[in-house]
């Protein structure tokens, strides 16, 4: 049987931990840092793909690509920030830089005149992502209390799923009644991401852990990990090389007719589902183990996916955006969880950062896949694709882990 894990960092108890309902202070912070971070995000993501292919005139495949080398090549630096908030035992400036590189990036898509811009632009933004995410995680799990931890991470993704759907309403409403040019949405959005850097840097407190006494050299090092999370590994990488970007889902609401300024809506039913359940799905996987809400999301997203494949009316398709919410908060916060389970807390920077870079390198072919199947064969083949890894990605979970609900760190 895998051992109990260990409390924590050092130092849980202190400024960082002050609890709400069970949710650390930090943790409260963090989420109205992502809120506002994803009202930027999230107000030009779902207009990317409409300005590549119908301003820039770019061709699906390259759409694919933009997104996929953005969004794995990205991911590689993950396990480095990681791995660096464990040896440095300072979490939080990483976190600031991160979004700080993002924040800078957005408002250059308004001044973008090709794809291959767009391609550079869309990669420093990921870049800050994947600076700041595995940090970031590991920040959170540090300060939750133990058995809340799914909450926490539940909570955190329900915040940032707030800001995923006020994004694309401002940017449906400026459309709408304001402008005509995404240009013009692309500049405003540097304003919330940059007064999240700003709440990021005078409201967060990190806790003072225990320096680990070895440090490595920053390359992956699985071996220390233990095998319950490599298996994790295989499972959620698998999973992820058929989860391409949403793009694909925005670009196949439009192929079946859904309009350029009413797809903005449908992304904030597919956020809206998420927000509202991603608390309840954090304290569901707490109760009944990460394993079994896993589960269940990755079969929701199969069928989900099938009916995108399959879908011919518009009402169709607000029915699957509402139902890939469910998927989301089934997986997103309790994969993170799980994760964090299942590592040492001396190494949880460093687990993360390998989490976030294996299933965000899946991205560059499973986008690339995407797009090829859509020009090649036809729009609905990425997504029969799609589900079929996550038909395996679910059988291999179920197998792996059969014999409890619950796992702990090595």
């Amino acid at each position: 049987m895998p051992a109990p894990e260990p409390s924590g960092r050092s130092g849980a108890t202190n400024r960082g931990s002050a609890q709400v309902s069970g949710i650390s202070r930090t943790v409260f912070v963090l989420g109205a840092v992502s809120l506002l971070t994803d009202i930027s995000s999230e107000a030009i993501f779902p207009l990317i793909p409409l300005f590549l292919t119908e301003v820039l005139r770019a061709e699906v495949l390259a759409v694919g690509l933009i997104e996929g080398v953005a969004n794995s090549t990205a991911s590689i630096v993950r396990v480095f920030s990681g791995w660096l908030s464990d040896v440095l035992g300072n979490r939080k400036w990483l976190v600031v830089g991160g979004y700080s590189l993002s924040t800078v990036s957005k408002p250059m898509f308004a001044a973008a005149g090709s794809w291959q811009a767009v391609f550079g632009i869309r990669f420093a933004d990921r870049l800050g992502k994947g600076i700041r995410t595995a940090p970031r995680d590991a920040l959170i799990a540090d300060v939750s209390a133990e058995g809340r931890r799914g909450v926490s991470f539940g909570f955190h993704r329900a915040m940032d799923t707030v800001g995923a759907i006020a994004g694309p309403l401002i940017a449906f409403w400026l459309l709408r009644t304001v402008v005509t040019d995404y240009r013009v949405i692309f500049l405003l959005s540097g304003i919330p991401a940059a007064a999240a850097v700003l709440i990021l840097v005078f409201f967060i407190h990190e806790p003072r852990p225990e320096r680990p006494g070895v440090v490595e050299r920053p390359f992956v090092r699985l071996s220390g990990l233990g095998r319950p999370f490599k298996l994790f590994l295989l499972v959620t990488t698998l999973f992820s090389l058929g989860k391409f970007s949403e793009v694909f889902l925005i670009l196949r609401a439009r192929d079946i007719g859904i309009g350029a300024g009413t797809v903005l809506l449908t992304y904030v039913v597919f956020r809206s589902v998420e927000a509202a359940l991603s608390v309840w799905a954090g304290a569901l996987s707490d109760r009944i183990g990460r394993r079994n809400v896993m589960l269940a999301g990755y079969l929701v997203f199969a069928g989900v996916y099938s009916g995108f494949g399959l879908a011919h009316s518009t009402m169709t398709v607000w029915v699957l955006f509402a139902s890939y919410g469910l998927y989301s908060a089934l997986t997103q916060g309790v994969q993170r969880a799980f994760a964090a389970d299942l590592i040492n807390a001396g190494m949880r920077g460093t687990g993360l950062g390998a989490y976030h870079t294996l299933t965000g390198l899946a991205l560059l072919p499973a986008s690339l896949i995407a797009g090829y199947l859509w020009d090649a064969i036809n729009p609905a083949a990425p997504f029969f694709f799609g589900a079929a890894m996550a038909l395996l990605a679910a059988f291999l979970l179920a197998t792996f882990f059969r014999g409890s609900s619950t796992y702990t760190a090595m």
